[in-house]
């Protein structure tokens, strides 16, 4: 249709008016009946969309609480949460269906009512831009919202329509869900590890807020690290280790036993790397009045040795099913390199466990001003870390198979240092 421009006194908003009014035809019976049908999708689009919120979020107070009601509600959630990726599929496909039937209807509702010749851009707007902008916020945003509140309540209205819907959806279903578990299984077999502790650690800073304590922030970091530390980087090296030797008259044993301050103590033959066993000293409260040549031999338990290069996280359930405290760990030439208790492994997570026994300060340093340390050479890299604050891969690179302060000093230098030498790695200057 041909529109001429108008002419004489006509004001232009007239002529607009006009326009559209031809443009715009009367809706007709399966406009109004599309229209309705339009609005019914939107509500089952919301529906589904505050669904998958609604049943993912279910906490296990909630899940306990709608097992223990024994109703025919009770039991549909249950099921469809007995299966959970099958739920999802179900959800997402009908969905999605939902979505593309409000595309097709509302163009077929616009071009009804709109000449296309006249009006195919603003037809082409309202169709990607205002239908996107009301799928997002009345399909996505706001159900979503209402779930994360409501869940429980959305979750029982839902019950239903989603049990019949993964019925009629079961083909679809199946593909969608064995195909996800294909690509999954592809994905964990090339990935060459699951998480990044590094990332984590970041992570745990970045959600951490003001209710967050350091303790905690501590412990979630050490549960991080966790698994990726091992016996020799924890444990009480040899030349630390307080030991008897087998042949130590029952007095002597004593006096040993009360200075040290232990409740297990190993016994050796010679040398360390001869350990008979472990002597529990509870099992010489009923023979604290023997005499010296009491033989208490007799009471050493069998020792537990393990790598020094092991894992702690394996050890601790090594340690868990063995029922021991106190494990001697060995180097690859079968030498004792020194030992770890369950105490030891314990602290990577929730800090330092201090008893009668522990020195105030376990790491032994002294700290001249903000910028210089003195420190024993036995004391472990990763000690000297926490009391710098510093990151404890920052000598990475130079300490090689070190464990010690002494052995980093050793790697760098290539040979047994003068004293006075000084050394630099990075910002750091050791003397």
């Amino acid at each position: 249709m041909e529109v001429s421009s108008p002419e004489g006194g006509e004001p232009p908003q007239q002529a607009l008016l006009l326009l559209f009014n031809l443009a715009i035809s009367q809706p007709s019976t399966g406009v109004i009946v599309a229209c309705i049908v339009v609005l019914l999708l939107f509500m089952a689009s919301a529906l589904m969309s505050g669904s998958e919120v609604a049943y993912f979020s279910l906490s296990a107070r909630d899940i306990d609480d709608i097992d223990q009601k024994q109703e025919r509600t009770s039991e549909r959630i249950l099921n469809l949460l007995s299966k959970p990726r099958y739920l999802l599929a179900t959800i997402l496909i009908a969905n999605n269906l939902v979505n593309v039937s409000i595309i097709v209807l509302s163009y077929f509702i616009l071009t009804s009512l709109f000449d296309t010749a006249i009006y195919g851009q603003l037809i082409a707007i309202l169709q990607v831009g205002v239908l996107t902008v009301l799928l997002v916020l009345f399909g996505e945003v706001i159900p979503k919202v209402y779930a994360t509140k409501y869940g429980l309540r959305l979750a029982v209205i839902m019950s239903a329509p989603l049990l019949l819907l993964r019925s009629l959806f079961q083909p679809f279903s199946a593909v969608l869900v064995k195909s996800g578990s294909y690509l999954e299984r592809r994905l964990k077999r090339n990935s060459n590890s699951d998480f990044d502790p590094e990332e984590l650690e970041m992570a745990i800073d970045l959600t951490s807020g003001q209710r967050t304590n350091d303790d905690e922030i501590k412990m979630l970091k050490g549960i991080v690290k966790f698994g990726n530390i091992q016996v020799k980087q924890i444990m009480r090296s040899r030349m630390d280790m307080v030991a008897v030797e087998v042949d130590t008259d029952f007095n002597e044993l004593i006096s040993i036993i009360q200075e040290a301050g232990y409740s297990r103590i190993p016994v050796y033959k010679e040398n360390l790397d001869h350990i008979e066993g472990i002597l529990y000293v509870k099992d010489l409260l009923s023979y604290l009045d023997k005499d010296a040549d009491f033989q208490w031999q007799t009471l050493i338990r069998s020792a537990n040795f393990v790598p020094a290069t092991k894992k702690i996280d394996d050890l601790l359930k090594e340690m868990q099913e063995m029922r021991v405290h106190l494990v001697v760990a060995v180097d690859e030439y079968g030498g004792t390199a020194g030992l770890v208790t369950l105490e030891d492994i314990l602290e990577e997570v929730i800090g330092e466990i201090k008893d009668e026994y522990d020195l105030l300060e376990e790491i032994h340093y002294e700290k001249l001003d903000s910028h210089n340390y003195i420190f024993e050479g036995r004391t472990l890299i990763q000690d000297m870390c926490k009391v710098l604050n510093i990151r404890e891969d920052t000598f990475a690179d130079a300490r090689g198979d070190a464990d010690s302060m002494a052995g980093l000093i050793l790697e760098m230098a290539g040979q047994i240092p003068d004293e006075g030498t000084i050394l630099t790695y990075d910002k750091y200057q050791f003397t």
